[in-house]
C-alpha cells in the first residue's frame, strides 16, 4: 500500500545571506495509512515547521516530500490548494471564529469543497458535532463553551471532510489533563473509524501511550522513531 507520506532528504530555511537559517536538515520518514504518528522534541527544533511543510501551507524548498504519490516540492499553488482540502488540521488554539455557532465553524470545514449544497454542508456539520458528543451545542458561539468544547468542535471542522490525513499541533497544551485525554481518545477514534492517518506535535508525555510510533525531532533533524512502530 502506498505510504500516506513519504519524505526524503528535506531541507529547509528561513532568511537569506548572512541571516539565513537552516531549521530542517535532511528530513526522512514514511507515514503509513492508518497509523498514529507523535512528534515530540524541544521549541525550536523545527516541528511545525515540518508539520506546516507537510500541510501544504508553506513550499517544499529542497528535497522531496510526497503525499498520497503527489511530490509537493515543485508543486504549483493550485497543486498545493488540492492538497490542503485531502489534510484536516488541528491546532493548539482552537482557531475558532467567535461570531459563528459550533455549526457555522464545523461547516466551514467543507466549504473548501465545492460539491456540497449548503443543505448538505449544515447536515454533514451537525453529524460532525453530534459524533464529538455536542449534538446539543450546535447554535452555541465559542464563548459559551468550554475549552474542551472548543477543541472538540475544531476535532469535528478537521474531519467533516473525511481528510486522508490529520495534522494536530499541540491539541491538548490548553486544556487539562482529563480533557486532554479526552480529545486525543475522541481523535484516535474517530480517525480509525474513518481510515486517516495522525500526525501529532505535543510536549504532552501524558498521551504518548496513543501513539503507533514517536518520533524525536531536535535541532531540525529527526533523531529517534523513524522506522519501526510502537509494539503493543
Amino acid at each position: 500500500m502506498l505510504p500516506v507520506l513519504t519524505i526524503q532528504n528535506l531541507n529547509h530555511h528561513f532568511g537569506r545571506g548572512d541571516l539565513r537559517k537552516q531549521v530542517l536538515t535532511d528530513i526522512n520518514l514514511d507515514i503509513q495509512a492508518g497509523e498514529i504518528v507523535i512528534m515530540t522534541g524541544p521549541s525550536g527544533s523545527g516541528k511545525t515547521t515540518l508539520l506546516t511543510l507537510i500541510g501544504g501551507l508553506r513550499t517544499v524548498q529542497a528535497g522531496s516530500l510526497q503525499f498520497l504519490g503527489q511530490e509537493l516540492c515543485g508543486a504549483t499553488r493550485s497543486q498545493l490548494t488540492a492538497v490542503r482540502r485531502r489534510i484536516g488540521y488541528i491546532f493548539q488554539a482552537h482557531n475558532l471564529h467567535g461570531s459563528l455557532t459550533a455549526q457555522q465553524n464545523v461547516r466551514m470545514g467543507l466549504e473548501i469543497q465545492s460539491h456540497y449544497s449548503v443543505n448538505q454542508m449544515n447536515a454533514m456539520a451537525r453529524e460532525a458535532l453530534i459524533s464529538v458528543g455536542l449534538g446539543d451545542r450546535l447554535d452555541f458561539r465559542p464563548a459559551n463553551l468550554s475549552g474542551g468544547q472548543k477543541q472538540r468542535v475544531a476535532i469535528a471542522r478537521a474531519l467533516v471532510s473525511q481528510p486522508k490525513l490529520l495534522l494536530a499541533d499541540e491539541p491538548t497544551a490548553a486544556l487539562d489533563k482529563q480533557s486532554g485525554r479526552d480529545v486525543v481518545t475522541l481523535m484516535q477514534r474517530l480517525a480509525k473509524e474513518q481510515g486517516c492517518t495522525i500526525l501529532l506535535v505535543t510536549h504532552d508525555n501524558r498521551i504518548l501511550d496513543v501513539a503507533d510510533r514517536i518520533v524525536q525531532m531536535e535541532d531540525g533533524r529527526l533523531v529517534s522513531g523513524v522506522g519501526a512502530a510502537i509494539a503493543a
